[in-house]
């Protein structure tokens, strides 16, 4: 039986009017410009601002979460061992934010 070798096409055909080349370096300039324009973009950081308040008295366990980068079951350990106490408004859980504060700021929890 005698093996026939076939002629694979190494280029896939492109359906619009414009050399592959073209193509490729229009869209090489297409994905600079999105990745400048992005790069001007501010970085984005959650505000915890309340308007009117200098500080956002009670925060939500999903809030505490980001602030501390860690998960709700970090969040309910912390409780179970008195590192974080929780207040529950009707059937929401809030964390005051002078609690918060302390968790941020180890280094006068130990000197109290």
């Amino acid at each position: 039986m005698e093996k026939r070798e076939r002629s694979v096409q190494t280029t896939a055909p492109i359906l619009f009017p414009m050399e592959p080349e073209q193509f490729w370096q229009m869209l090489r300039v297409l994905v600079r410009e999105e990745v400048s324009q992005l790069e001007r973009q501010p970085i984005r950081i959650p505000a915890y601002d309340t308007p009117g308040l200098t500080y956002k008295p009670l925060y939500k366990i999903g809030e505490v979460c980001q602030l501390f980068q860690v998960t709700k079951p970090t969040i309910y350990d912390w409780i179970k061992h008195g590192k974080l106490k929780p207040y529950k408004i009707r059937s929401r859980v809030y964390f005051l934010w002078n609690d918060i504060q302390q968790l941020l700021q180890p280094g006068e929890q130990s000197e109290r």
